[in-house]
């Protein structure tokens, strides 16, 4: 974080500077700016390159760095109004009309403004990220014979087996596909198991991801509710039956955002009852990796007991990496696998494969299960903090549910709360939360607020946020 703020206010002071300098004419040497600026040689050479990006400097190697020649004038914006026709036309010929609404997944993606506290975010902290194991992976990797070259389609044969096992039961490296992370996985699931129009049955609340994977493919997204253990198999049974849908998607393990865990008695009622609609379950294992220290035996997977082809599986390491390392996995059986290979190839032809050789590398060194234990508990202090604070200086909003794995708390606002208020005042008071309106494929049964405690500092950074939500809350609850 702070070699990315160092980065900005140098790039912001060279941007000011650069009218001293002449079109063409050449800026200081690197040396003469890592003194004047007391900053590293790396914090220079990266202002430099956004300057550049930004075309108000030019890179000559050898010679330096020079101001850009003054541009000529900005041409005259085009007629783009004959889009909102041909695009709206769609929506005439369409069963169910495709919105592209990625709202509320960029709520997690986007990095809030300087000095507010990020309680939104979905991926690790920089700190708790292995970056030097990743690094030392991606060396090793490179140095590997054929790692530039092509890689099989399906992924190169060791990484399957790797997530094969992972997956447990009688999976084989011939029924994983390698995929570009779990988001790219779970759009290649939903196109090749429901066509356009068809309904498919979700979690409430669920995984906002999810939602707008579906409506950007046409889909009807209808809510079946969970409680703390899991969904309701009399409920998934009567939504089957009532909407005709032959797909049913879930995350039976820490779920999004409720942080509930499919309980063992409802585990086989759900495969049963997939199995009797002739529907599949798509089983998203997001978080087994996030599991926190205090949480016991994890249950298997869907999949590990799933002879009959029910569970196509996804699985992703990058919630447990780094949100750049996105390396993931679809595990199926019987003749929907070659849908979904075929699918992925025709939308990706194959992930590259200097990054499968160095998740293998990663996954394969001692670092790997030092960095697993490090983030379990890591996750559960920071759990365990920000459960305490809520409930000493938030009582009144409910916290029905504390997970053991996974990265984030659901909280219920008082009735009659608006959460949109309540986000805004936050902002205001310098904590970024996430709404809970964007988790429902419906209308919401009360307002809520999710809080990630994966993407802060620390405990210090955790207490000082409930510290701002509480200010946020006095102005909005009164």
């Amino acid at each position: 974080m702070q070699e990315r703020s160092s980065v900005a206010e140098l790039a912001d002071s060279l941007r000011r500077e650069l009218n001293r300098y002449s079109p063409g004419g050449k800026l200081p040497s690197s040396r003469v700016l890592v003194d004047r600026y007391r900053v590293s040689p790396v914090t220079v050479s990266r202002a430099l390159a956004r300057l550049a990006s930004e075309g108000l400097v030019v890179t000559r190697p050898g010679a330096g760095v020079f101001r850009a020649p003054a541009r000529t004038g900005t041409p005259a914006p085009g007629d783009t109004c004959w889009q909102e026709v041909t695009l709206s036309a769609d929506a005439a010929t369409e069963l169910v009309p495709r919105a592209v609404d990625a709202s509320g997944v960029l709520i997690t993606l986007a990095a809030p403004p300087p000095g507010v506290i990020e309680f939104t975010g979905g991926y690790l902290h920089t700190s708790l990220q292995p970056e030097q194991a990743m690094a030392a992976a991606l060396a090793r990797a490179g140095r590997r014979p054929g790692v530039w070259s092509r890689p099989p389609a399906d992924g190169l044969h060791e990484l399957r087996a790797w997530f094969a096992r992972w997956i447990g039961g009688s999976r084989t490296a011939a029924e994983v596909l390698v995929t570009g992370g779990g988001q790219s996985a779970l759009t290649t699931a939903l196109r090749a198991l429901a066509p356009p129009g068809a309904p498919i049955l979700v979690e409430s609340p669920t995984y906002p991801g999810t939602l707008a994977i579906a409506r950007a493919a046409g889909l009807r997204p209808v809510p079946v509710p969970v409680d703390r253990d899991g969904v309701r198999p009399d409920l998934l049974a009567a939504a089957f039956r009532a909407s005709g849908a032959q797909v049913f998607v879930c995350q039976p393990l820490f779920q999004n955002p409720t942080g509930a865990v499919l309980s063992p008695e409802r585990r086989p009622e759900v495969l049963r009852i997939a199995r009797e609609f002739g529907a599949f379950v798509i089983e998203d294992d997001f978080a087994r990796l996030m599991v926190h220290t205090d949480a016991g035996p994890l249950p298997e997977t869907l999949a590990a007991h799933d002879p009959d082809g029910v569970v196509v599986h996804v699985c992703s390491l990058t919630k447990a990496t780094s949100p750049s390392l996105r390396m993931g996995a679809l595990a199926a059986r019987g003749p929907v696998l070659e849908r979904l290979r075929a699918i992925h190839v025709v939308d990706t032809f194959f992930v590259p494969r200097p990054f499968q050789e160095a998740t293998l590398e990663l996954v394969g060194s001692a670092a790997w299960k030092r960095h697993l234990r490090t983030v379990s508990a890591e996750l559960q202090t920071r759990r365990n903090t920000l459960a305490a604070a809520l409930r000493t200086e938030l009582p009144e909003l409910a916290l029905p549910y504390v997970p053991s794995g996974g990265y984030h708390l659901w909280l219920r606002l008082p009735d009659g709360t608006d959460e949109r208020e309540v986000v805004s005042a936050a902002l205001r008071a310098g904590v970024a939360v996430a709404p809970g309106r964007p988790y429902f494929s419906a209308e919401p049964p009360a307002a809520h607020l999710r809080l990630s405690f994966a993407a802060v500092a620390g405990p210090a950074e955790i207490a000082e946020g409930v510290r701002r939500l509480r200010t946020a809350c006095d102005e909005v609850l009164g």
